[in-house]
Parts: C-alpha cells; sequence; structure tokens
C-alpha cells in the first residue's frame, strides 16, 4: 500500500510527463477503468482509462495548473487522476438500446478516493479537497443551466464556494472536456468560463460566498427566501451537537468532554433501552430516539444527538427534524485511523462487528459547512482538542 509521500510523488515536476504506470500501482482500483465502457456519444475517446490519461495530459498542459503552487497541483492532479475512479461499478448498460450510462459515479467515486486516501494517511484537508473536487467535478458543465431541483445559478455558485476551491474545480472540469471526443465540447468548455465569471461576480472565486452571518447561511442553503447579505432574525430554540463519525472514532469520549451533562440522544442508548441488538430492529430503536428528540425540542433544551450519520442522507433526517424546531446546530465529526479503530472496536462491548464497522465506510459521507450553523472536524490524535471550525 503506497503511503502519503509516495502518492504526492505521482505528481510530476514542471515539464515533467505522467508516470501512468505508477498511477495505477498506487491506486489498484484505477485498472478497472480499463474495463469501464463510455457511451461513444460522450466519450468516443474509448474506455474510461483512456479518458482518464488525457484529462491528466490536458490538466498539466493548462496555463492555470502551471500557475498554481504546489499544493494545488497535488490536489487537482489526484482529483483528476481519480475522478472517474467509480465508473466501472456504477456502470449501466440498457439491453434494448446499448446505452452506457454511470449514475452517481462522482458521489460514490468521492467515497472510493477518501477510502483510498485516508488509508494512505492522506493530510484530512488535501483529503477532503480531492474528494469533493470529485464529487462535483461535472457540476461547471450545466450550472448556467440551474438544476433539476429548481436551484439557480447563483446558488450552485455560492453553495459550491463553501465546500470547495471554484478555480480548481473549473480546471478540473475544463481539464474533463479537453481530455474527451464529443460533440458538444466547445458549448460545455464555454459553459465553464460562464461558471468562472459567475464566481467571480459573486465575490466567491478562491473564496466562499460571504454571508451576513450563520443563521442567513444555513437558512439559505436550506432554501429560505433569504439574502446573503441582509440577516434573518433567529428565533430562541434548542443548540444541538450533532456527532458523526465512524464507530470507535471517540464519540462518547468527546461528548463525555465537551458537553457533559446535556442530555444524549443516541440510537445505541436507544437499543440498549429496547433490549436490541445491533442491526436489530433499527426502525423501532430511530422512532424512540427520535421521540426523545422531539421532547427536547419541545422545551427548547440544549442537548446532543450521538449517532454514526455517516451518509448526507442520514444526517438529512436529523437535520431536518432539528431546523423544523428552530434549532441551532452545531455538527462535530470525529475521525482515526482505520488500524485504531478495528483496534478499539475489537475490545469494546459491542455487538458490531469489524468486517460490518468497514462496510459503513462505503457510505462514508463528511458533513460540509453549509449544513449547519457549525461544523468542526476533530481529526488526528486524540479527542479532546477543539478541532478545526467552519462557521
Amino acid at each position: 500500500m503506497w503511503n502519503w509521500k509516495q502518492i504526492q510523488s505521482l505528481v510530476p515536476q514542471p515539464g515533467a510527463r505522467p508516470d501512468f504506470a505508477a498511477c495505477l500501482a498506487a491506486f489498484p482500483q484505477l485498472e478497472l477503468a480499463k474495463l469501464a465502457e463510455q457511451s461513444p456519444v460522450y466519450h468516443a475517446e474509448g474506455n474510461t482509462w483512456i479518458h482518464t490519461m488525457l484529462v491528466v495530459e490536458a490538466l498539466l498542459a493548462d496555463p492555470c495548473y502551471q500557475r498554481a503552487s504546489r499544493e494545488e497541483q497535488e490536489i487537482v492532479f489526484l482529483a483528476a487522476l481519480l475522478h472517474d475512479v467509480a465508473k466501472y461499478s456504477t456502470t449501466v448498460k440498457d439491453p434494448q438500446t446499448g446505452d452506457i450510462r454511470q449514475p452517481g459515479h462522482s458521489r460514490k467515486g468521492a467515497i472510493d478516493a477518501r477510502i483510498a486516501l485516508w488509508d494512505a494517511a492522506a493530510p484530512f484537508e488535501a483529503r477532503e479537497a480531492i474528494c469533493r473536487l470529485i464529487k462535483a467535478h461535472q457540476v461547471p458543465f450545466f450550472a448556467l443551466e440551474g438544476s433539476r431541483s429548481g436551484r439557480s445559478p447563483e446558488f450552485i455558485v455560492r453553495e459550491l464556494s463553501w465546500q470547495v476551491s471554484i478555480p480548481l474545480l473549473a480546471m478540473l472540469a475544463e481539464a474533463d472536456m479537453r481530455g474527451r471526443i464529443c460533440a458538444d465540447q466547445h458549448k460545455v468548455l464555454d459553459n465553464i468560463e460562464l461558471f468562472r465569471e459567475m464566481a467571480r461576480q459573486e465575490g466567491c472565486y478562491g473564496q466562499p460566498r460571504p454571508f451576513v452571518n450563520a443563521h442567513t447561511r444555513v437558512s439559505y442553503f436550506r432554501g429560505a427566501d433569504v439574502h446573503p447579505d441582509y440577516p434573518l432574525f433567529q428565533e430562541p430554540g434548542s443548540r444541538v451537537t450533532v456527532m458523526c463519525g465512524l464507530p470507535a472514532c471517540g464519540k462518547d469520549t468527546w461528548v463525555a468532554q465537551h458537553r457533559k451533562g446535556l442530555p444524549v440522544v443516541s440510537f445505541d442508548d436507544a437499543r440498549s433501552e429496547l433490549g436490541l441488538r445491533h442491526g436489530e430492529n433499527d426502525g423501532r430503536a430511530a422512532h424512540h430516539a427520535v421521540d426523545k428528540a422531539k421532547a427536547l425540542l419541545r422545551s427548547g433544551a440544549a442537548f446532543v444527538w450521538n449517532a454514526t450519520h455517516l451518509s448526507q442522507q442520514m444526517r438529512d433526517k436529523t437535520l431536518d427534524l432539528l431546523f423544523a424546531y428552530g434549532a441551532e446546530v452545531e455538527l462535530v465529526y470525529l475521525e482515526r485511523p482505520r488500524a485504531e479503530l478495528l483496534h478499539r472496536n475489537s475490545r469494546r462491548d459491542s455487538t458490531l462487528t469489524n468486517k460490518a464497522l468497514q462496510a459503513m465506510a462505503l457510505k462514508w459521507e463528511l458533513p460540509v459547512p453549509t449544513e449547519a450553523h457549525h461544523v468542526v472536524y476533530q481529526v488526528g490524535a486524540g479527542t479532546a482538542g477543539p478541532g478545526r471550525s467552519c462557521s
């Protein structure tokens, strides 16, 4: 297994060519890209690995890439290398028409890359910058057309600016288009340039779009009809700390140290109270926990919601409830290396097996700064420190 220092060495020095054999050695899952067919309408160049190599070469030839810092080059190079890592596993071929699609490959690719870079001990900030670029790499193609959910181009650009570096995202999207053969290439390249220009106009080309305060920001990104520059009054409500992270990462310890004395809503506690094992009648345990949370929210009490909340879908269920009651929400994400998690889990009194724990990583989507009033990332040695905060 390659470590982070070795992976950094994959990024060519100025004027050098990429070593694709080394890239395949570092990320063996890319071998499957050679077997991943693509739609000839959008990828007449051939299979996914051919496309990936063309994208990497287009990126290296980009003057913007050449002017970027070494750290930025590492992030966008690895994002380009891994941007289609999940195409093989998401390929769907219509048996009637022969049409080829890869629905959800960006989202799954971000998770696949996260696991690989986690095991390589990549620095947290660099790893997440790479994974967020992978997840969003197609958005600039069509951002100016809005979205199926009815979100405006301005909303999309503002939201992305809180999640990724828009200059790096546009750089990746442009390389993605230049690394393929398709009829609409020039149109999409124009769209990417317009996407850049909108970000500049919004004041978020290289930094998050400013908001007057955290409550206005979180309300805006949850669909409220507010403007970033005008404050939205915040009704008093519960202050809720929502924990997030793989099992055995130290959530209970963090809560005991930093939220001592507060009521705790926990699916694990609900299972214990109901006499259930892990995975047994999860719906009943969830209902029990939610009822407790609603009672606390109605009273306006501060409390902790302690659960894994690994996927966006899982967090949305919790956050939708909390925001419906006007809560002020802090998301606290904890993380430890795989070996430490497995060691901790094997030593604790739990019905969760290490095999089941590792399977949970396949749905591992970290919270992003737009999800709550405050987002804290507690990564690295120990669980006592305040962590990195986004608010």
